[in-house]
């Protein structure tokens, strides 16, 4: 996959698959209410063939998430070419949160070390659970840390790191 894009633009969801015979790309949001992401605009996709911002030229619902039909994309064969491939949205478009309070998006690549300074690795992506959000954190092994007060210390965005309180031989 391609490295992550700038810090202005957020990955917002991922491309599944194709969907129908003409191109369509089924698309899972990372957001808790999909059709909010299909309102935020423009889009981009990264790790796709062709185009990285599409002309989009329809949306629809779909399940879980939602199909959409890009022009740069026209049969079954080319749009499973774009699976895998990360949607991103500019943070600009996104209602501003209260401070302490993050996108996944904004968490996916930053670098994660314990309190005294060791690496665990890098945040892949994270997962909802019933009790809280887990972080899978890929190093010289995968962590799954859970996204809790007590194991976050601190969040550095603009520094691309996360401080956490756990023992890197869990």
């Amino acid at each position: 996959m391609a490295e992550a894009g700038p810090a202005e633009w957020i990955e917002a969801g991922h491309i599944v698959g194709a969907y129908g015979v003409k191109g369509w790309l089924r698309v899972i949001p990372h957001t808790a209410d999909p059709d909010a992401l299909i309102r935020y605009k423009p889009w981009r996709f990264r790790g796709a063939p062709g185009s990285l911002e599409p002309t989009v030229l329809d949306v629809q619902p779909h399940g879980r998430g939602f199909v959409v039909h890009v022009a740069e994309c026209a049969t079954r064969e080319a749009a499973e070419a774009w699976k895998g491939a990360v949607l991103e949205v500019p943070v600009t478009v996104l209602p501003v949160l209260p401070a302490g309070e993050y996108y996944w998006g904004q968490l996916i690549g930053l670098a994660v070390e314990t309190q005294e300074g060791r690496s665990l690795g890098t945040i892949v992506r994270l997962i909802e659970t019933g009790a809280n959000d887990v972080l899978i954190v890929q190093g010289e092994r995968e962590r799954l840390l859970p996204y809790v007060p007590h194991v976050v210390r601190a969040v550095d965005l603009a520094g691309r790191r996360m401080i956490v309180d756990w023992d890197p031989e869990f």
